[in-house]
């Protein structure tokens, strides 16, 4: 069972060797050097997964490009769409062929704004179709040759694409790519792909799959949003995917419903099904859900006399978010550096303070059944200890409720 997520990154550079993009490449483990694939569409789904959720574009990438492998099968998926097209190349793997289907499937992508690389390419009859869609071509120095690579660079030369020298290996094999006229240059000679890490949870497959048929049904936002509030994992990767820099988003996302509105109902499915793709395999603990779910619910339910229901979802964010630190097992200001929330939350999951930090201060002092904590912060907020009792029992019944 992983508890991390794991990607490899290997820099695409200039004739100056300055960085102009990243590849990206599935790993299984910290320690790997290469790819172990068993399921060719569930290595790739795991890169989009790893890239959009789990570690953020931003955060791979700077302002670089992405160079993202796709298989024929990945081609075909609407997963794709979930990209931010004008950060990512899709990179064509040499073993797609160019059928009338696959053509058709790349013009679709390419008016999308998606840009196209052809990896290992060789051209052929059959493969001039692919070459004509290209923005980038990859040519692989150390299975080539030089003297095979500059007879295919001659080839290529005159075309309106970008020619990469890919598997460069030496200092010699740079010199005689850069003096061909190579544009762009990879390989072990800049540096060897290195692994990236990041702590996870997933949701519970269950969860997702029960989104999935809400969606599908056209459910009610409504109840969709609980689908949500029952998942603290699915709340968070939604949040995630939302602030992920292909949405170019200013605005702060006020709630699980703002953002479900921004992400519409055909991205969301298309999440979703992704998401089933690596759902269930480290989901948290359930008694560590259950407990963040009632703390947000109760401290939703304290502020029902203070906000109106904008901060009151927002309230619920706090109370559920608060366990994140304890989910992902890294400090709560490592974790905020992956969401962008409404600074008001924030300070209640930094520093317990703020206009929501002493309804999360007393959700907490209710779960530790601390009486006398109780006392005090419910006379701060001029409530009786019955009603903050009330609120209490009425969040576990809510949970209850909910089947978590």
């Amino acid at each position: 069972m992983q508890d991390h997520a794991f990607i490899g990154r290997q820099p695409l550079l200039d004739s100056k060797q300055q960085i102009i993009a990243y590849e990206l490449l599935f790993r299984d483990s910290a320690n790997a050097h290469d790819a172990v694939i068993e399921d060719n569409l569930k290595s790739c789904a795991r890169v989009l997964v790893n890239t959009m959720s789990e570690m953020g574009a931003q955060w791979l990438l700077g302002d670089k490009l992405a160079f993202i492998n796709v298989s024929e099968e990945l081609l075909h998926s609407e997963f794709l769409e979930l990209l931010p097209p004008q950060r990512t190349v899709l990179e064509v793997l040499e073993n797609v062929p160019a059928t009338e289907a696959v053509v058709q499937r790349i013009k679709e992508l390419r008016e999308q704004g998606f840009q196209i690389a052809l990896d290992d390419f060789v051209p052929t009859a059959e493969t001039i179709p692919l070459l004509k869609l290209a923005h980038y071509v990859k040519l692989d120095v150390h299975e080539h040759g030089l003297e095979n690579t500059a007879k295919l660079f001659a080839q290529l030369k005159t075309l309106p694409v970008k020619l990469v020298a890919e598997k460069v290996e030496t200092p010699e094999e740079f010199e005689a790519c850069k003096k061909m006229g190579f544009h762009y240059f990879q390989g072990y000679y800049f540096a060897h792909p290195e692994t990236l890490t990041a702590r996870v949870i997933n949701p519970t497959y269950a969860s997702v799959l029960d989104l999935l048929n809400m969606v599908s049904k056209d459910a009610d936002v409504k109840d969709v949003e609980n689908g949500f509030k029952r998942d603290p994992a699915l709340s968070f990767k939604l949040l995630r995917y939302i602030n992920s820099v292909g949405f170019g988003l200013s605005c702060e996302i006020q709630s699980i419903r703002h953002a479900l509105t921004i992400l519409g109902t055909k991205q969301l499915y298309r999440w979703l099904t992704l998401l089933m793709v690596t759902a269930g395999e480290n989901a948290a603990s359930p008694a560590l859900m259950k407990t963040a779910i009632t703390r947000g619910r109760l401290t939703e339910l304290l502020g029902t006399d203070y906000f109106d229901k904008t901060d009151r979802d927002n309230l619920f964010i706090v109370g559920v978010f608060s366990l994140l630190d304890a989910m992902l097992e890294m400090p709560m200001d490592q974790v905020l550096e992956k969401v962008l929330l409404p600074e008001a939350v924030t300070d209640a999951l930094l520093n317990r303070e703020g206009i929501y930090g002493p309804f999360l201060q007393l959700a907490e002092a209710c779960e530790d059944a601390d009486s006398s904590r109780i006392a005090e912060l419910a006379a701060s907020l001029q409530y009786d200890p019955d009603k903050v009792n009330n609120c209490h029992i009425a969040a576990l019944a809510w949970v209850e409720n909910l089947g978590v």
